[in-house]
């Protein structure tokens, strides 16, 4: 029994696993390539479908093979589009040659796939090729890039949702907590009044941004330089390919796809990811700020702020009982962190280009995809697993309220600046209920001083 076939290329020949759909190009880069330790993100290898099927029916049009051939390497792109092909492309997700390895792994698993279809064996590419069939008028420095840019499209898309999500599972506590004052702090110190709901408020708000500022990634990267070939120039492809595959791909995606004008700058610059990454990043900074608030808030809870707890995920100890840890924010600032590093690794690879190609692609489009999935993810667990079950605890809010100085700003229109500062310095000295201490000395009465505490006093724009 045969258990290899052998395959050759510039560099000579070599064994190939026989029911191996890759073959002598993708045994060569697993070689050379361990580094990331794990494969090309299968978002990407799925767009990667996407564009080869383009390219197929493009040279279909022009007179490339007939019904049958077109018709096993049309179901073999599908294949990969839908996911079923994933486990043939193997190749390291970091990897050099500018994503070269990336597309001879997608190229050769989809010959073989379709050799098979047509009842070929596997490694027959006199009967259709790897380079001269799918990967026929390209380049990887034009494929590369629009894979990438159609396969950041539809993540983008998936992250909008979960945003909308998290944004709506904030929307839900302002309204459930639009009564509850709370004490309000700037630079960690008890500031004024406020409520509860409309802390949250805030949080939603910065969401609502970020969704629209999603919206602006996907108008940065719908521009594609498919047809481009090598440096921009279309060398080795005809005109009415060059004309007619983005179409194409645009059908095929049902994304909002348009032909670079000046395809040699497309093909030379990738800025474009950088301001998509750095746009990332704020919904990154804003996951971070947000969830460490979550996690001072909820502090404690006995002897910190305890003004919210957080729905209860798992033990938080192996030593101390009774400890639960505020795990999910944790995990979120986490993701949020990892994004911001992976923007900086986006600027380091753009700019160190050259010339004509951007050859660090693949770090580019492993850093992008890992942002996206991971601020989708972080947004998801965020909703779901924290937002959603956040209880408010109003005895303690209200206890605060009662025992810090930050009343009295809501007191001093009536009660005069004097008189608030006599009674702050009283608080100060004994730790009084500084609602009780106002009422005793009749400074209001008690019905007065709640309503100038009361949500709507506090809530109001101006006195």
């Amino acid at each position: 029994m045969v258990n290899d076939r052998r395959e050759t290329d510039l560099l000579g020949s070599r064994d190939v696993p026989a029911d191996a759909l890759w073959g002598i190009h993708t045994l060569r880069a697993v070689e050379n390539f361990p580094l990331a330790r794990r494969p090309v993100a299968r978002r990407l290898v799925h767009a990667f479908g996407a564009v080869k099927l383009a390219a197929a029916r493009t040279n279909h049009e022009l007179g490339r093979w007939d019904e049958p051939t077109f018709n096993a390497i049309e179901t073999a792109c599908r294949e990969m589009i839908d996911g079923r092909l994933d486990a043939h492309v193997v190749v390291d997700a970091l990897q050099g040659g500018a994503g070269t390895s990336t597309n001879m792994n997608v190229n050769e698993v989809l010959t073989n796939r379709a050799l098979q279809r047509l009842g070929r064996p596997l490694g027959d590419y006199a009967t259709l090729d790897p380079h001269d069939d799918l990967n026929r008028h390209q380049s990887t420095n034009d494929a590369y890039p629009t894979a990438l840019r159609v396969a950041a499209l539809g993540a983008l898309a998936d992250l909008e949702r979960r945003v909308v999500a998290l944004q709506e599972a904030f929307q839900v506590k302002e309204k459930q907590w639009a009564g509850i004052v709370k004490i309000g702090r700037t630079e960690m110190q008890d500031a004024v009044l406020t409520t509860l709901g409309r802390e949250m408020s805030a949080y939603g708000e910065a969401l609502a941004r970020d969704r629209w500022r999603i919206y602006q990634c996907q108008e940065r990267l719908r521009v594609v330089n498919l047809g481009g070939t090598a440096i921009g120039t279309g060398l080795g492809a005809p005109r009415q390919y060059i004309f007619r595959v983005v179409e194409h791909l645009r059908a095929i995606t049902g994304l909002g796809l348009a032909r670079a004008e000046n395809l040699v700058e497309a093909t030379q610059n990738v800025d474009a990811v950088v301001e998509v990454s750095g746009i990332l990043r704020t919904l990154a900074v804003n996951l971070l700020k947000t969830a460490n608030d979550l996690r001072l808030l909820s502090s404690g809870p006995a002897a910190g702020l305890g003004e919210i707890r957080l729905p209860p995920r798992q033990a938080g100890s192996s030593i101390m009982p009774g400890k639960v840890n505020p795990v999910i924010p944790e995990a979120v600032a986490q993701a949020a962190i990892a994004v911001m590093g992976h923007d900086q690794m986006i600027a380091q690879a753009v700019g160190g280009g050259n010339l004509e190609l951007s050859q660090f692609l693949p770090l580019v489009a492993d850093s992008l995809l890992t942002e996206i999935d991971l601020l989708a993810d972080a947004c998801d667990i965020f909703a779901r697993h924290c937002v959603a079950g956040l209880e408010a605890c109003p005895e303690r809010c209200r206890r605060n309220v009662c025992n810090s100085t930050a009343v009295l700003t809501a007191l001093v229109e009536r009660i005069g600046y004097e008189a608030a500062e006599r009674l702050a310095r009283a608080a100060a000295d004994g730790h009084a209920d500084l609602r009780q201490m106002a009422i005793d000395q009749k400074l209001l009465t008690a019905e007065e001083f709640d309503v100038l505490v009361s949500p709507e006093r506090v809530t109001k724009l101006g006195s």
